[in-house]
């Protein structure tokens, strides 16, 4: 079975979003000739705000490639969202359910079509205050070593002024935004893309945990090495786990609870 899409769908979101991101954000593109022109390819980026996924939609349109992402199953409840999520060959996300993994069978018929997909490996928009990528899910990973495509990392910056994610830490960057859309005055959007990570040690071992922790790492230190040359800053030696930090978080709520001192 092909990947399904309507060219005539894809055409219109070309149409009315092309020019409404031109007016909406500046553009600072770099790396565009590491997007493949053709052939299943994973694009890996780091997830700031709501707002970046059509930003980087119009980064890789223009480097030559039409985005397929990965949408919550819920927009496709939406009818004429689900139209065109549908028509543009976007493919839905069951979460908390048992076919959650033909997203992922989906994903896998895409890229031997030779689409090209957008993967963000954290899974949400990051927690960390300073607004570093996260520590990444194995999902990118798994899809690059068991289709071969190539995984293209790639880094945006900008998008946490327009729309600063409402869900972030409370202090650092992150708490110093002001919640809510800022049009104006007008941002610029930086994105650059590296070429492609190299996972060919990983071929041919058995895609167990380790394997696809150590692939999904480098994959995730591409980004952030990239978010630190738009920002001109160095990255952190270790990537914000936001799992660890919610454990820990209620391990001394427990220990406060029952008197004990956190060690």
């Amino acid at each position: 079975m092909s990947h399904a899409y309507s060219p005539a769908w894809r055409r219109f979101t070309i149409v009315i979003l092309r020019p409404l991101l031109h007016g909406l954000l500046k553009r600072d593109w770099r790396g565009q000739e590491n997007v493949p022109r053709e052939g299943g390819v994973i694009i890996a980026a780091n997830h700031i705000s709501e707002a970046d996924p059509l930003a980087l939609a119009h980064f890789v349109y223009a480097s030559g490639r039409y985005p397929v992402y990965l949408a919550k199953s819920t927009l496709f409840d939406v009818r004429f969202i689900r139209a065109v999520l549908r028509g543009t060959g976007q493919i839905p996300v069951y979460r908390d359910r048992a076919d959650a993994a033909l997203a992922l069978e989906d994903a896998a018929e895409a890229l031997r079509n030779g689409q090209c997909l957008m993967f963000y490996p954290e899974g949400s928009c990051t927690r960390d205050p300073e607004l570093w990528p996260m520590t990444g899910q194995t999902g990118a990973a798994r899809m690059a070593l068991t289709t071969g495509a190539k995984v293209v990392p790639v880094a945006s910056w900008g998008a946490h002024e327009l729309l600063p994610y409402k869900k972030a830490e409370q202090r650092g960057l992150a708490g110093s935004l002001k919640k809510g859309f800022h049009p104006f005055p007008r941002k610029r959007m930086r994105v650059i893309a590296g070429p492609p990570v190299d996972l060919s040690r990983y071929e041919g071992r058995p895609l167990g945990k380790d394997t696809l922790r150590e692939a999904t790492d480098e994959i995730m230190r591409a980004i952030a090495g990239l978010l630190g040359e738009l920002r001109g800053e160095t990255p952190p030696e270790e990537l914000y786990d936001h799992h660890k930090v919610l454990e820990q978080r209620r391990g001394a709520a427990g220990r406060a609870g029952t008197g004990e001192e956190a060690s």
